[in-house]
């Protein structure tokens, strides 16, 4: 490969590749602490997401949301109902072309419901999304522009098939 955009040659894509990989990390992080602000900071700011390459997001089961609002107001509709989530990343793999990324990984998912009266918290589900996250470089680094993840069906959810 030639020189990367930092122009330090061959080690500038391997840098862009984990600062990549750290910032798709801290959605998952964020996602788990319920951090409301780092999420919105790892998407795409509104000056860096026009009306042209605006946010996109599509959570399993959802439409397509378009644009900084209603991605934020999608996240913050998740976090409110899901009283615990952690997410064992596998699979990931990264893509690195100029000021593009891609990231797929699958998100192996542990969530409960509301705690009861006790504060015991209700049974953990769990579940595997196949997700593609989309990155831009940005004067603040790398930022996330598009988020798609995908349920995988495990093999009782098509017991109903013959």
């Amino acid at each position: 490969m030639g020189k990367g955009p930092s122009g330090n040659g061959a080690s500038a894509p391997e840098a862009d590749r984990e600062a990549v990989l750290a910032a798709n990390q801290r959605l998952y992080e964020a996602l788990e602490t319920g951090d409301l602000e780092a999420v919105e900071d790892v998407w795409l700011s509104a000056a860096d997401a026009d009306d042209k390459t605006g946010v996109v997001c599509v959570h399993p089961g959802w439409p397509v949301l378009r644009g900084r609002a209603q991605v934020t107001r999608s996240y913050l509709l998740i976090m409110m109902n899901t009283e615990y989530i952690q997410f064992f990343l596998t699979d990931v793999e990264v893509e690195v072309q100029g000021d593009v990324a891609l990231v797929t990984c699958t998100e192996n998912i542990l969530s409960g419901g509301e705690s009861d009266e006790e504060g015991e918290l209700g049974p953990l589900v769990g579940g595997k999304v196949v997700s593609t996250n989309v990155f831009r470089r940005t004067a603040d680094g790398w930022r996330l522009w598009s988020h798609h993840g995908s349920p995988v069906l495990t093999s009782g959810d098509d017991e109903d098939e013959e």
